[in-house]
């Protein structure tokens, strides 16, 4: 079966692989992914052999995503048995419930796998797979309208296991690449994207936002590894905001389809922009 992301993830970057895969340096030494999300360039490159003998780290602030990551990585028969009971359970009554499992006093102390099978099931489950919690750090994204949900794919689940061995699994801030990455590594950034206009909300992944302030200390650290000599791509909004922060590297617009937004209208296909260190 081909490789693939094992959640949804709002602005995964499968539909952008094509433009991706061509801006990939044809050498490089260890590979980074902060905000890795879904996956979805790590999962390709890795299908394609092009991460053999080379250090992986993947990175993310949420930790609920991450722990999910982990126990794919080393639990991975014990996660489906605890997926599969959950599709068996699947219900309206039932989404909730485990939708309000963070709500609870020992919510920390739930295991590890029940954890991650609670974060596979709600992506499965609830509105286009969003991943949204309010100012308590609450998950509040209702459920979707799905009339059979692929809560456990136990094929793709043991797939992703495999590859995921040996990959360094860490939850940080994407500034943490600082403290690891060196010159001939390959760092790509796909971070909450600046907001096309006045009213969009759709880089709101978590309680706190990645607003200008963000973007620019983002921008900071994409600049000090340059000057340490890492090959860095970044994708982003096509805003001049954006395109003026990054204006001394390469900026290209490509087209991306957009199919995760709450109106129909706001999907199909956008411009974007692939920025380059190198």
């Amino acid at each position: 079966m081909s490789l693939k992301p094992f959640v949804k993830w709002a602005g995964g970057k499968r539909g952008l692989l094509p433009e991706l895969l061509a801006r990939v340096p044809e050498t490089f030494n260890n590979y980074w992914e902060p905000f890795v999300g879904g996956g979805a360039l790590f999962f390709e490159l890795k299908q394609r052999g092009l991460l053999e003998g080379k250090q992986v780290n993947l990175l993310d602030s949420n930790a609920e995503l991450i722990n999910a990551y982990q126990v794919v990585q080393s639990a991975p028969e014990a996660l489906i048995a605890q997926l599969q009971q959950f599709q068996a359970q699947h219900s309206e009554t039932f989404f909730y419930q485990v939708r309000a499992w963070d709500r609870e006093s020992d919510f920390a102390n739930r295991s590890s796998v029940e954890r991650a099978a609670r974060f596979i099931y709600l992506n499965k489950t609830c509105f286009n797979g969003l991943y949204r919690v309010n100012q308590s750090g609450f998950f509040n994204v209702p459920m979707g309208r799905y009339k059979r949900p692929n809560i456990c794919d136990a094929e793709l689940l043991l797939k992703v296991s495999e590859v995921l061995q040996g990959v360094g699994l860490k939850v940080a801030d994407y500034s943490a690449v600082l403290n690891g990455a060196e010159a001939g590594d390959f760092v790509y950034f796909d971070p909450p994207y600046d907001p096309v206009s006045k009213t969009a909300n759709f880089t709101a992944y978590g309680a706190a936002s990645f607003l200008a302030d963000e973007q620019r200390a983002l921008a900071d650290v994409f600049r000090q590894l340059s000057e340490l000599g890492c090959f860095v791509l970044l994708s982003n909004s096509d805003t001049p905001f954006i395109c003026e922060l990054y204006a001394q590297y390469r900026v290209e617009r490509v087209l991306m389809r957009r199919v995760i937004n709450s109106l129909a209208r706001g999907r199909g296909e956008v411009f974007e922009v692939l920025i380059f260190s190198l």
